[in-house]
């Protein structure tokens, strides 16, 4: 049984369409799209866009084709230029045909879309699910799971799901700020995460590996670098995965300086290390900063020179960030450059 079937009403002729999707192959692509669904609520949608296409697609060759046969047919010809076709002042046939028949159209399409819609929210929750719980910034993404303990930024790890062991990850979205919206679209469609209003969508990846995202609603000067990456693993290395994030932040001796410097300067009332003092909340947590592939929610990968670039001036790599420049000496920036590079 393909995936989507799982789902509990929908219409036969999205059925029979999403059917016909079992020879695509399902993994990440380097680019997000549509048209490479990896996730039950995303094979519905493509399901749907093939079934609107396909629709839209007759009307456009049904009318491209009676007018290709009209200006060929009736094209005028030099013994006709100066004699005046004939005049139809009006069918009730065609007029009726040219209403009732968009009126079905325009319902059918509705019908549907609605019936998907309302099977992707209405889903029921199964006890297997994964709860996790995301938050918008100006501009980038707080990721909490409730129920593991764990709080991290601009990075989810979900496990993989299949027909056998299904493991959904349902996510609780929220706006610290302005209206975002969530969309990975090879894995759902876009929810929009407005101020005081909470809403809700779920993903259940057929394969494992990175499918990225971002914000798509327009939501201030970085909008466009406010990325988001779902990293899909096997069972295995997400219990991994969580294992590693649970644990508190590392103690190194050799940084004792630099956390030192961290904590005595006002990264600590933005940012939250586990552990130590720092227990700040309008910031991404650092705890196990190094863990993540990219800073700035992909503004650049994440390494000790761009670490200790965006320390000196976030500005520099993500303009318009609400990250101030520390303003720290060349001793202090160095020391807590190599303090938070032991965030693993």
């Amino acid at each position: 049984m393909h995936p989507i079937c799982s789902l509990p009403i929908r219409s036969c002729v999205v059925s029979c369409l999403s059917s016909a999707l079992l020879w695509m192959p399902v993994g990440p692509e380097a680019t997000p799209s549509t048209l490479a669904p990896a996730s039950t609520p995303a094979f519905e949608i493509h399901a749907l866009s093939l079934f609107v296409l396909s629709i839209t697609g007759c009307i456009f060759l049904t009318v491209a084709g009676l007018l290709t046969y009209v200006i060929i047919k009736y094209r005028t010809k030099q013994a006709d230029r100066l004699s005046e076709p004939a005049q139809i002042y009006g069918s009730t046939q065609i007029e009726l045909a040219w209403t009732v028949i968009p009126v079905l159209i325009v319902i059918v399409l509705f019908l549907t879309t609605a019936r998907l819609i309302f099977a992707i929210q209405d889903a029921p929750e199964p006890e297997s699910a994964l709860d996790v719980t995301v938050i918008g910034h100006q501009f980038w993404w707080e990721v909490r799971y409730p129920k593991l303990g764990i709080i991290t930024a601009n990075e989810l790890h979900v496990p993989r799901s299949s027909e056998q062991a299904p493991v959904p990850t349902y996510l609780a979205l929220l706006s610290a700020d302005v209206d975002h919206s969530f969309w990975i679209p090879q894995l759902a469609g876009k929810t929009d995460l407005i101020p005081n209003h909470p809403n809700a969508t779920w993903i259940n990846p057929l394969a494992p590996g990175l499918y990225l995202g971002q914000c798509a609603q327009f939501c201030g000067a970085q909008h466009a670098l406010m990325l988001l990456r779902v990293y899909v693993d096997d069972p295995d290395q997400f219990s991994t995965w969580v294992k590693n994030q649970q644990q508190p932040a590392v103690e190194d001796p050799r940084v004792t300086e630099g956390r030192q410097v961290f904590e005595t300067q006002p990264c600590m009332s933005c940012h939250a290390i586990q552990g130590t003092a720092a227990t700040g909340r309008f910031g991404p947590d650092l705890t196990h900063l190094m863990s993540r592939e990219t800073i700035g929610s992909g503004a650049a990968d994440n390494n000790v020179q761009n670490l200790k670039g965006w320390i000196r001036d976030p500005a520099s790599l993500k303009r318009g960030c609400l990250m101030p420049a520390m303003q720290l000496n060349d001793q202090q920036l160095d020391q807590v450059t190599e303090y938070l590079a032991t965030l693993r």
